[in-house]
């Protein structure tokens, strides 16, 4: 009888949604190719989950980090459906759908038809009172300015300026799509973020027509085919655009880290060095040095670190240049409770967002206890504020009771409420939020071709990559878990 063959080891950098992710991918693409593997994770915080983080306390669900995901990205529904967490899922409170935006120091509701902050309905557009005559007329050269000709980027400020004019790009664009990444529209590649809305200027010769045409677009399942668990998942969550877990974000944490059992633990113990086996050898490719000294032989290595740290990591094998352009804002969220008898007012939607242009500390309120159900107890009243983004981070590092101050001043100068809040929970999240530059989807194709050519079995994925929602993140790291898979001669993989 032959001797089974030796387990392949596989280092995973990084214990956040992306390594928790690829971690499981792994182990599963490997036993679906019949390919024995050991997979060890490495994390230099004690705790796993990155930004992902759910503080349950006294009632309360607050989400520190996060607070849910586009319900329309289906890679978390199918993880989700595998974990068997599924029916933990909630929907936003369908009554707390409104939103709305801040201009001149007053809540306008935001106009129906938007798809992603550019309008695809004329008559919400001719009433709001967010624009002028001239910002709608200017919108309204959409329909009629030819696609500009070329394949380069540019940045999304350039392209919604050049389509739409810049009164709509700074009083309703910006807050929604910038508020996304924490960026600056003018310096965030287009391509990267949205390549939708090049691909509907060149396909319709105008934007607005292109993404009022793709809303109508319903693609019929195939004849035959099965819906997938994301499928199904999504006919009965029907219309809604946000999706969490009842207990939080945390809870696909906790199911990924009981479903990596066996797994073998690295925690608090950062990635400090890589090193390549010599040339000829029989044994394992490389040696990840932790910084306590400890080495990993590894056969392949996944780094789902932030750039800056991948870019330590791997800057002595390869050129890290794509890795260092990619700079990281800091944000904090400001999560206030307060006693419903006392609070004096009722919400009618999910929240507003502030423009630069109001000059306002925070950048957006969500109105958590209406917008999220399972958020607080029925005699509470739960807000979230937002603080920080690219170019504007000061006030993420001001003393607590300084940002408490400023927080609640735009809170009764906007929208009336001087109640004081019987907890308040500060959460900063320093160097989190990954810009992606003009030029950002060539550079990182650029980089991937150069590190599979330096390090084979080496691969690098997460939010500095393709994307930094959560979604986005559990794509790349089931994409990266089976090319990996893939190049340790996994059959059938």
């Amino acid at each position: 009888m032959a001797a089974a063959a030796e387990p392949k080891t596989i280092v995973v950098v990084g214990g956040g949604i992306t390594g928790l992710a690829a971690a499981y991918y792994l182990r599963r693409s490997a036993e679906a190719a019949g390919l024995p593997v050991r997979v060890a994770i490495a994390e230099a915080s004690e705790r796993l989950g990155g930004k992902i983080e759910t503080l349950r306390k006294d009632g309360f669900v607050i989400e520190k980090g996060p607070d849910s995901f586009l319900a329309r990205k289906k890679a978390i529904l199918d993880l989700a459906a595998d974990l068997g967490i599924e029916d933990e899922l909630v929907p936003i409170n369908p009554s707390g759908k409104k939103s709305f935006i801040v201009f001149r120091g007053k809540l306008h509701p935001m106009p129906d038809g938007l798809m992603l902050g550019i309008p695809t309905e004329i008559a919400p557009m001719l009433r709001t009172g967010l624009l002028s005559p001239a910002g709608k007329l200017r919108a309204g050269l959409d329909f009629v300015l030819p696609a500009r000709r070329g394949g380069d980027d540019e940045s999304i400020g350039e392209f919604l300026t050049r389509r739409l004019g810049r009164e709509i790009v700074e009083r309703i664009a910006e807050p929604l799509l910038a508020g996304i990444y924490a960026g600056e529209l003018d310096k965030l590649s287009l391509r990267a973020t949205f390549p939708q809305f090049r691909e509907a200027e060149l396909k319709h010769g105008s934007l607005i027509l292109g993404l009022r045409r793709a809303l109508k677009r319903r693609p019929a399942p195939a004849a035959g085919s099965h819906p997938s668990p994301a499928d199904a998942i999504l006919a009965r969550f029907r219309g809604a655009p946000f999706l969490n877990f009842r207990r939080g974000l945390a809870t696909i944490v906790e199911a990924l880290e009981r479903a990596l059992a066996g797994a073998e633990w690295r925690r608090g113990r950062k990635a400090a060095a890589l090193r390549r086996a010599e040339a000829g050898g029989a044994g394992p490719r490389y040696t990840v040095v932790l910084d306590d000294g400890e080495e990993l032989a590894a056969d392949a290595v996944v780094v789902t670190a932030p750039a800056y740290d991948a870019e330590a990591l791997l800057r002595e094998h390869v050129d890290c240049g794509m890795l260092r352009s990619v700079r990281y804002a800091s944000v904090a969220n400001i999560v206030l409770a307060f006693d419903k008898a006392s609070f004096g007012r009722e919400f009618n939607g999910s929240g507003f967002l502030v423009p630069r242009t109001e000059g306002r500390q925070i950048t957006a309120c969500t109105w958590t206890s209406t917008k999220w159900l399972h958020t607080s107890p029925p005699d509470k009243v739960l807000l979230r504020c937002y603080v920080g983004r690219s170019g504007d981070e000061d006030a993420v590092s001001l003393p607590d009771e300084q940002l408490i101050r400023l927080v609640r001043r735009d809170l009764e100068e906007l929208i009336g409420v001087t109640a004081a809040p019987v907890m308040v929970e500060i959460t900063r999240l320093f160097r989190s939020m990954p810009q992606y530059p003009v030029g950002h989807v060539e550079a990182m194709r650029d980089f991937r071709r150069k590190l599979a050519a330096a390090l084979p079995g080496v691969w690098a994925t997460g939010a500095a990559f393709d994307g930094i929602g959560v979604p986005d993140c559990i794509r790349q790291a089931r994409e990266t878990a089976e090319a990996a898979i893939r190049e340790l001669g996994g059959t059938g993989a």
